[in-house]
């Protein structure tokens, strides 16, 4: 009787730990989920632009996987339509500021977290290398962050870029200059270009000796210095010397604050100073203050730009709701990577990378579903850079990032010429 009985209650626990297993298994592909990597530096001196990054990413994620009445790709829909509701998870690694680890971290999470595609990583040094690791492994990598023109010249298959680069971006100063001039009367005649020396930096430099070349005006001076300075002091000095109408300026933010305080503290003076990256990170304004004003830089995204695409405005209030401050622009940049990659793998029907490659170099998503002033995205067949990617200015004004050019999207006027720094409120 024992041992029938023995039998009786191990068959009784049998059976409910098929129970529990099988509840188990129907609960795992209820809550399937596809993986994408996400490459940024989450420690470092950037630190604080990896997590501005990953604040637009983890909204678009949010908007992809719930229900939302905007007007962007999958949201208006629970995850992916085509396959299921299935849902997008982002499986973020650190790349520390480091091309080694960006692409090493890229590795494993392909590798070992089976992550079926991958964004990031902001650095075009970082996203150089974790590029030629999908490149390898034959996995999609959609770029909206980093944008060194290198990325989209080599040929790459598996590469594409949303955003503009550099080279579009190195242009729009001249254009402005030159709407500038026929706005007010005055024509800028010399510039000075200043670099950090990392790949972002050396192909933004490169780009602007070319147009500055091509458009007419002439370099004063040709200032370099290492990405991780600690005194600008001498380089300054060479700016001073060289008298430009206009500093065109590539750095990341701590070198933006370095120098924004140095120019101050040595009188740096030009009718204008317009820049790239560092000056429009979210730590920017709050290190300088008032010196951050009157400065230009260059930009994909302003909240401002809600007069024109209410878009901008439904999305920043989603935004500030879950993060209780106003998107920046590092944050719109990477908001659109998950909506463009998710776009792909929804029409695909598919994980696999050739299907969803395909799906990319089909890609038309139309202006109206962008918080961007562009037409569209659309990649080129052959670089796999978004044909319709372009550039705005803002200008800090009243510690405010402010549109000021083109001049059809213009919120307010700019100031021009660059006031002293003595005497500001």
């Amino acid at each position: 009787m024992a041992s029938k009985s023995y039998i009786r209650i191990l068959s009784a626990t049998v059976s409910v730990l098929l129970i529990l297993v099988f509840s188990a298994c129907n609960q795992s592909q209820d809550k399937k989920t596809i993986k994408i990597g996400a490459v940024y530096p989450l420690t470092g001196n950037i630190a604080s632009t990896g997590f501005d990054n990953k604040t637009g990413v983890d909204l678009a994620v949010d908007i992809i996987n719930g229900k939302y009445d905007l007007d962007l790709p999958m949201a208006k829909t629970e995850g992916l339509p085509n396959l299921g509701g299935t849902k997008i998870e982002i499986v973020y690694a650190d790349t520390k500021g480091d091309p080694k680890n960006g692409m090493s971290e890229t590795e494993r999470l392909i590798t070992s977290e089976k992550v079926v595609a991958m964004i990031g990583a902001y650095q075009s040094a970082v996203t150089k290398t974790a590029s030629q690791e999908t490149e390898r492994l034959k996995i999609p990598f959609v770029c909206s962050d980093a944008s060194s023109p290198t990325l989209t010249d080599r040929g790459f298959k598996y590469f594409y870029r949303v955003s503009p680069h550099d080279d579009t971006m190195a242009k729009d100063p001249f254009l402005f200059f030159n709407d500038l001039e026929k706005k007010i009367g005055q024509k800028i005649q010399t510039v000075a270009l200043l670099n950090e020396n990392t790949e972002f930096g050396s192909q933004a430099g490169k780009a602007y000796r070319k147009y500055a070349e091509q458009m007419g005006y002439k370099v004063v001076a040709d200032v370099s210095y290492p990405s991780n300075a600690t005194d600008v002091s001498s380089e300054v000095s060479k700016l001073i010397a060289a008298k430009p109408d206009v500093l065109l300026h590539a750095s990341y933010i701590t070198d933006a604050i370095l120098f924004t305080k140095t120019f101050k503290e040595k009188g740096f003076q030009s009718k204008g100073i317009v820049t790239m990256a560092g000056y429009i990170e979210p730590a920017y304004l709050p290190a300088v203050k008032a010196d951050g004003n009157f400065i230009f830089i260059r930009s994909t995204f302003a909240i401002d730009l809600a007069k024109s695409k209410p878009l901008v405005g439904k999305v920043n209030e989603l935004y500030k709701e879950k993060y209780g401050h106003d998107m920046s622009e590092n944050a719109a940049r990477s908001f659109m990577a998950p909506f463009v990659l998710a776009d792909a793998i929804n029409r695909a029907k598919s994980t696999d990378p050739d299907a969803i490659l395909k799906a990319l170099n089909e890609t038309d998503i139309p202006g109206s579903q962008l918080i961007y002033p562009w037409q569209g995205i659309k990649f080129d067949p052959q670089t796999h850079q978004n044909i319709y990617a372009r550039g705005t200015l803002v200008q800090v004004l009243n510690q405010e990032y402010v549109t000021v050019w083109p001049f059809e999207y213009a919120s307010k006027p700019f100031v021009w010429p660059f006031p002293a720094w003595t005497g500001r409120k």
